[in-house]
């Protein structure tokens, strides 16, 4: 199973994947956690390129973003889902599709494209995005804010818009949960969904 969880940034989409991969774990699941971008070396280096580095263009940040995802597949999911664990991955390519297809304005089918040819066509069985108020998530975001956490409040607005337009295109695999309510729920109905559709 390749689960994704997504949503802008403070909205505990990160929460959301460490408490599934612990209940995976729990029920005796191998289970690989990961993240995007990140994940492998290469990877950890574009995020500190596009979190902590200069500005970029639009279609530099699609690119690396895409780089780092190639990288996550070949060498993390592919071979894990191949050996029957679990992958559990906070970020994948829905989020490009809402911050540089949408927010950034590069164009859904361009991103997609591009993300579908570097990750091989591979799509998550289920994709979770939690949703939340960007001013309520720019409050719960902890530390100093990176390059793309310092874009404004209209800019992370696009972004939630973008990923409610890319949920309404994939329905069949993207599932929306209300951020506002307490992790502990949030966690039992990603669990419960999971179940329903094993």
């Amino acid at each position: 199973m390749f689960v994704t969880f997504e949503g802008i940034d403070g909205s505990g989409k990160t929460t959301q994947a460490e408490l599934l991969a612990a209940a995976l774990r729990a029920d005796g699941h191998e289970v690989v956690s990961t993240r995007e971008p990140g994940g492998t070396e290469l990877g950890e280096r574009v995020r500190a390129l596009v979190l902590r580095g200069p500005d970029l263009s639009a279609w530099t940040e699609a690119a690396l973003f895409a780089a780092a995802r190639a990288q996550l597949v070949d060498e993390v999911i592919a071979p894990a889902l191949q050996r029957g664990a679990d992958v559990v991955c906070d970020r994948y390519l829905d989020s490009s599709l809402a911050y540089q297809g949408i927010a950034r304005g590069l164009g859904v089918e361009e991103v997609l494209a591009l993300s579908v040819r570097v990750s091989g066509g591979l799509f998550p069985d289920r994709t979770f995005v939690v949703l939340l108020d960007a001013a309520e998530a720019e409050r719960r975001r902890v530390g100093g804010p990176d390059r793309i956490e310092r874009e404004n409040l209209s800019f992370h607005r696009q972004v939630d818009r973008g990923y409610r337009e890319v949920a309404a295109l994939y329905p069949e695999r993207i599932v929306l949960l209300d951020g506002a309510r307490a992790p502990e729920e949030l966690a039992r109905e990603v669990r419960d969904e999971l179940r329903a559709h094993a």
